[in-house]
């Protein structure tokens, strides 16, 4: 994510948040965080591949990128800590009036 995205990411949490709760808020900031280490690992992950070679001596291997585990921890840990933000509810909008001729229309029984 751009630097941008993530500013208009982190608008967008805090209106949905009671930005006078500092924890609530510091939540935010720790998931926008979170973001922007995701966003990293990508780059590394474009710039050196999904996979990399070792070698150790004689020894040659092949092995996943090291920042597609720290992506897993990364992504797990936004998920838990999304749940834990208490965002505020939205109100729906009032269900429109159905009537038939002044009278509240029925249901159909089938």
């Amino acid at each position: 994510m751009e630097k941008t995205e993530l500013d208009e990411l982190r608008k967008q949490l805090l209106s949905r948040i009671d930005t006078d709760d500092l924890l609530e808020v510091k939540k935010v900031n720790d998931l926008i965080r979170l973001h922007e280490l995701d966003a990293a690992c990508d780059e590394v992950i474009d710039r050196d591949g999904v996979s990399i070679t070792v070698e150790n001596g004689k020894q040659k291997f092949t092995k996943s990128h090291p920042s597609m585990n720290e992506k897993m921890k990364i992504n797990a840990q936004k998920i838990a800590l999304e749940k834990s933000i208490k965002f505020k509810l939205k109100t729906a909008p009032a269900p429109a009036s159905t009537s038939v001729e002044g009278n509240p229309k029925r249901g159909s029984l089938l």
